[in-house]
């Protein structure tokens, strides 16, 4: 490591339809053995091109493929790979974002489209929400990597192959439109689609177009509430040391409008059958536009302020519930107060209005060509350019707090014994004997009754932008070895990418400001006289706040206050990988064996201003190391339609680029700070995967798997009290946020098995003489059970964050005289999200996490079928908790989402 000053393939990439550009491809024109398709049945048609491509993989790999029109069953990426078994998704506000494989973390899982990989605007946590499946005509998830893969893959890798002009025999038109009903708060979403594709033979050869664009709209609401918890030196009662108390507790009450775009185009060239060329471009957008109502009520504060009589650790008191306190009761088990129920009194209301304006965008461009040789030769080669920006920036947002007098404050009544429920109710607060003895006073519903003068206006520019440029070859030579067709495969790749963070806040934080800018300082008058549109049981009434007024706030007093940089919080953190691989492939009368090895050789350098003793200065961080990924995949031919497949394999999750930076960012709202660890070292892992296939004739699939991988260095997200006043800025202590930042634990492990079938009826009709009708049903399941273990940055043994124990998908379908009807249940088990230090309420968990899809097409003719999709059905709320599934962090509903509509193929 070095220390300076700063003076200011995966599997099937597929170029063209039925064309491989890594020898790991199969060929996706190979039928199964008297596979008939009939009629217009599109999950037959998709189930059975993605058993063509699974049978003849020369590792383990699950597909999703489109049916012979082209169509993907999902909006997005995330929803599609979810059904496959092993997948599972973790979710924002309800909709498919990160994708889990076999349970592990999402930044174990890699994303590439056409073989190249591609950076996220997040990093390394892909986000597959942005991603529409309207760019895709098959995705191919690779759960054992092979040596022409990027070695940043432990759980596997997500490759999105595009649709050609050459996947479809002459002019084609198609796409979809539709609209449909969000049941919380009776919102709305539109869809359509449209993909344009022909192809033209001229004197230099055939070329194919094919230009694409979709749009999905979501307008929701959210039903929120959140709990933060800790432990507490005034609990002075046996246990008192490790129970958890609510620090606060509020809700954050979200108006959304999200919005997923893309557009595509693709030119394909083949002058002659064994040389193609290719150009294509890809853009696609995902915006979310968030009005969030945030009241938070501090039940700690003041917690130093004495009680009478004192209170000592030494002499455990009696309980005896009053009503009357000198302090404000929090922790105060003396009074009757316990964890989840009690009586605070004189509390501060910390308000937040926000308008966000979210935009997070990936621009990838791609230049490559296929040729073959005489005497066996071929090259394969690529040069890709991506450009991926995270625009975090929030419109404005304006802070109202509580002032200091205590009986201008309300007293909080709280029940936090329903996990999924906090109950709060608000009370006047009555001094009695003197300014010192408070209790309650009257019942208040309405929160504008207490009064909470502006304190804060800010507007912030925050953006994170990375470039990636890739250069990729393959060579390969067919040869016979010992009477067997064998393939060696040298290949090369090179990836630069380069990610800028650069954050401009604007703040107002003085009475002059506001006045001099002409903002209110009362929240009434810039608010919204509407009705609560949620359906969550608040304990008081409240209003939204007026997004156009916020905006005019903000533009008032960006024409008198600039947008000031925040160095402390900006970086630079540049990636550099060059990497090489050789590989063999050796097929024989009874399968096939492939290996070979990567060896990659990346070197980070980050660059940060830190504060040394008040003064900023610049500090370059460099890491530069080599790591070696061997593998070796035996496929065996049981029989035509069995297989065994038996692989060793290895991989490295490497920290995220904003992990390696070495300063801290913090967010105000959240009152958290972000660390920066460009010491992290990546998590290394080698594993086992053994799994038999059985391909049912004439169209089916039943899989039985095991899997182990071990881990070195796991890497921890650990969560802390900052406690530095290095952030500190004059009205603003952030020295009691909460720091996470990224650590390296011991060794750890997860092991598994997997199951999954998939089966339809019709080839049992004739067998049971049942009615030709029946034969319409089919089936598909799948379940992944995992266990794991790691060792914490403490020293204690822990589940593998992120880890889930089970995963299972079932679903059932009916699809006969043009009918195609499926009913889809996926289940998550609890896992890990985060390591915590017991003070701020221990370890993390997201509790088990499930929802139900159904969804129908009739076709009306052979080029035009009316669809209804019903998402989310049975409404289950999303959860983290801490420690035990007793006390709640975070509880969000968001109801259940119907979509119907007209797709049309010409």
């Amino acid at each position: 490591m070095k220390f300076g000053l700063l003076l200011g393939a995966s599997l099937a990439p597929l170029a063209f339809a039925g064309t491989a550009f890594a020898q790991t491809a199969p060929d996706p024109s190979a039928q199964l053995d008297d596979v008939v398709v009939t009629g217009s049945r599109p999950i037959a048609e998709s189930e059975a091109a993605a058993l063509r491509v699974q049978r003849n993989a020369d590792s383990l790999v699950t597909v999703v493929a489109s049916d012979s029109v082209g169509r993907l069953p999902d909006q997005n990426v995330a929803q599609a790979v979810g059904r496959l078994p092993g997948a599972a998704v973790a979710r924002d506000q309800g909709q498919a974002r990160y994708i889990s494989l076999r349970g592990a973390p999402v930044n174990w899982t890699t994303l590439s489209i056409d073989g190249i990989s591609i950076v996220s605007p997040e990093g390394r946590d892909t986000r597959y929400d942005s991603l529409p499946s309207a760019i895709a005509s098959q995705i191919v998830v690779s759960k054992a990597v092979t040596p022409d893969m990027t070695g940043e893959t432990i759980a596997g890798n997500v490759n999105i192959i595009t649709r050609s002009a050459f996947d479809y025999p002459g002019l084609r038109i198609s796409g979809k439109a539709g609209g449909g009903y969000v049941e919380l708060g009776e919102r709305q979403e539109y869809e359509g689609q449209l993909v344009l594709s022909n192809r033209f033979d001229t004197d230099m050869g055939e070329f194919g177009v094919l230009v694409s664009g979709s749009y999905y709209q979501r307008n929701m609401i959210t039903d929120n509430y959140e709990t933060d918890w800790e432990t507490v030196s005034q609990d002075v009662q046996p246990g008192g040391a490790t129970r958890l108390w609510a620090r606060e507790t509020e809700n954050k009450l979200y108006r959304l409008t999200r919005r997923n775009y893309s557009q595509s185009g693709r030119l394909d060239w083949r002058p002659s059958d064994n040389h193609r060329l290719f150009v294509e471009s890809i853009f696609t957008t995902f915006t979310d536009d968030e009005a969030r109502d945030n009241y938070i009520f501090d039940m700690d504060d003041r917690q130093s302020d004495p009680s009478t009589p004192p209170r000592s650790a030494l002499t455990p008191c009696t309980v005896t519930p009053v009503t009357t306190v000198t302090n404000t009761g929090y922790a105060d088990t003396c009074i009757g107060n316990t964890s989840l129920v009690g009586t605070v009194y004189g509390i501060d209301i910390n308000q937040r209005a926000t308008l966000r304006a979210f935009e997070q965008s990936v621009f990838t461009n791609t230049l490559g060509g296929d040729h073959e040789f005489n005497d066996g030769w071929s090259f394969d080669w690529r040069l890709n350019y991506t450009k991926a920006i995270d625009d975090r920036s929030v419109v404005g947002e304006a802070r109202y707090d509580s002032p200091s007098t205590r009986n201008l404050r309300p007293t909080i009544s709280y029940n936090f014994t329903d996990p999924d429920l906090a109950r709060i109710r608000l009370f006047n607060t009555i001094s009695t004997s003197g300014p010192t003895t408070f209790t309650a006073g009257g019942l208040v519903r309405d929160i504008d009754a207490f009064a909470r003068p502006l304190s804060s206006l800010t507007s912030s520019k925050l953006i994170d932008e990375t470039e990636a440029y890739t250069a990729k070859f393959d060579l390969r030579r067919n040869f016979d070895w010992m009477g067997n067709d064998a393939t060696f495969t040298f290949g090369g790749q090179y990836d630069e990418r380069t990610k800028d963070s650069d954050n401009r806040v604007m703040t107002l934080n003085s009475a002059a400001q506001f006045t001099a800018a002409g903002i209110s300082t009362t929240f009434v008058p810039v608010s919204l006289g509407a009705a609560f549109n949620g359906e969550i049981p608040l304990g008081y009434d409240f209003r939204y706040f007026d997004q156009q007024a916020m905006r005019d706030q903000v533009a008032r007093a960006a024409a008198l206050n600039p947008y000031v940089s925040q160095p402390a919080n900006n970086y630079n953190v540049t990636e550099e990988v060059a990497a090489a691989y050789a590989m063999a492939r050796i097929a024989y009368d009874w399968g096939s064996i492939l290996g070979g090895v990567r060896v990659e050789n990346i070197v980070n350098t980050g660059q940060a201003i830190v504060t040394l003793a008040g003064v900023p200065t610049g500090i370059e961080v460099e890491n530069d190391m080599t790591l070696v990924y061997p593998s070796l995949h035996i496929n065996y031919d049981i029989a035509d339609d069995k297989k065994l497949r038996l692989s060793f394999n290895s991989g490295a999750a490497r920290p995220d680029y904003d992990q390696l930076r070495p300063n801290f960012t913090f967010n105000d709202s959240n009152q958290t700070v972000s660390g920066g660890n460009p010491e992290a070292q990546p998590e290394r892992a080698y594993g086992v995967d053994a799994y038999f296939e059985w391909y049912v004739q004439p169209q089916g699939y039943v899989m039985f798997g095991a899997f182990y991988k071990k881990v070195e260095d796991v890497l921890f997200s650990d969560t802390r009290t900052f406690g530095s006043n290095v952030l500190n800025t004059p009205g603003v202590d952030r020295s009691g946020y909460l720091l996470s930042t990224e650590v390296n634990g011991g060794e750890g492990y997860i092991r598994g098995l997997e199951f999954a079938v998939q089966q339809q009826l019709s080839i049992f009709t004739d067998q049971m003489g049942l009615p030709e009708w029946m034969g319409g049903f089919g089936l598909t399941a799948n379940v992944t059970l995992n266990d794991s273990e790691a060792e914490a940055p403490d020293g204690s043994k822990v589940v593998l964050p992120n880890t889930s124990d089970l995963v299972y998908n079932v679903g059932a379908y009916y699809e006969q005289y043009g009918l195609s009807a499926r009913l889809n249940y996926q289940r998550r088990s609890e896992w890990l999200d985060s390591f915590g230090a017991l003070a701020d309420g221990g370890n993390t968990f997201w509790a088990a996490d499930d929802e139900l899809d159904f969804s129908a097409r009739y076709a009306v003719s052979d080029s035009i079928e009316v669809y209804f999709d019903a998402s989310n059905l049975l409404d289950n709320p999303g959860r983290r908790y801490s420690r035990e599934s007793a006390y709640t962090i975070e509880w969000e509903q968001f109801g259940s989402r119907y979509t119907g509509g007209v797709r049309f193929v010409f």
